[in-house]
């Protein structure tokens, strides 16, 4: 009888395995190898250096190597498709952030769903954005610089990463909110976008704080506001663009870690409770906090939830510009 009932045991379980995959981890012991974080991006930006430092948090914690793997080109779209693509075993995850929930409706053909084809694992923080001019361009603040564009329609540019990239889109906001005809110029990536803006080959740049911080405090370039509803430690003297009149203009740029559907759930539970960790650490939070970053931690669920929405905002604005890749 011993034996009958243990051999029962033995193929009923084999045929869960078989039949419910999704219930039993690929590995018991993740990890047990190196595994790759890919960040959709050029090195240089803010996506990068969030992505490197979590990258390095996880590895201390779980033991194994987290490597990042630039894979920067057509808006994030090419790394992304990567991991999409790529066996769901916790081994390859994703680095994202707001262009992941604009792609769907910046570009017609999608080689992947964002979300569907995507397992949420948690979010990260998010960083207000900070407008700043071309020290040689004869404003001081940004109703003077709102002025000086006026006078002078299509004639004044802004730099970005990338068309779609969160620089792209919350510039495009900007411009739409303030009422301003901006022409668009776009680099590979957020360093060569900066660099032309310090040459004064370019005059405006809307971005994280995290990118342009250490330009600003060399006087490389000129802050005129920052986006949300509060004024932030690291350039006090910078007032909210609400204090200066532009009211509402609130555009955060965000990051989060997915991996590719259907990776086995617990895990995803595993990579986001030790994330969960990690943020609520007072060493992570100084560090953000240096580079004006905030912790915003979410869950599976409430990050999936929160990427919803994201889309319908984000839908919406590229289908009232017209914006359109390139």
């Amino acid at each position: 009888m011993l034996k009958k009932s243990s051999s029962h045991l033995f193929w009923t379980l084999l045929l869960l395995a078989v039949l419910s995959p999704s219930l039993v981890s690929a590995d018991s012991a993740y990890p047990n190898r190196a595994v790759r974080l890919v960040i959709p991006f050029a090195t240089g930006g803010s996506n990068d250096i969030v992505g490197r430092f979590i990258a390095d948090q996880l590895q201390k914690r779980l033991g194994e190597p987290f490597v990042v793997d630039n894979r920067g080109g057509a808006g994030g779209t090419l790394g992304t498709d990567l991991v999409a693509k790529s066996k769901p075993d916790g081994y390859t995850l994703l680095l994202i952030s707001t262009p992941h929930t604009a792609n769907a409706s910046l570009y017609k053909k999608l080689a992947y769903h964002p979300m569907k084809d995507f397992s949420p694992i948690a979010r990260l923080g998010s960083a207000p954005q900070v407008i700043s001019v071309y020290p040689g361009l004869p404003v001081k603040t940004l109703p003077e610089l709102i002025a000086y564009v006026k006078a002078r329609p299509g004639q004044v540019n802004f730099v970005s990463s990338g068309v779609g990239s969160s620089q792209h889109l919350v510039s495009e906001m900007f411009a739409s909110q303030a009422g301003l005809q901006l022409v668009h110029v776009p680099y590979k990536g957020a360093g060569a976008a900066l660099a032309d803006v310090v040459a004064g080959h370019a005059q405006i740049s809307v971005g994280t704080i995290l990118q342009g911080l250490s330009l600003i405090k060399s006087d490389r370039l000129r802050p005129l506001a920052v986006s949300g509803n509060k004024r932030q430690p690291v350039l006090p003297d910078v007032p909210t663009a609400s204090e200066v009149g532009l009211k509402g203009y609130d555009a955060d740029n965000w990051w989060g870690i997915l991996a590719p559907a259907g990776t086995p759930l617990d895990v995803i539970q595993k990579l986001s409770t030790t994330i969960a960790d990690i943020l609520s650490k007072p060493e992570t939070i100084k560090k953000l906090a240096d580079e004006s970053a905030t912790v915003s931690y979410l869950g599976p669920d409430e990050f999936s939830k929160f990427m919803e929405s994201e889309s319908q905002k984000w839908a919406q604005l590229i289908k009232n510009l017209k914006i359109q890749p390139e």
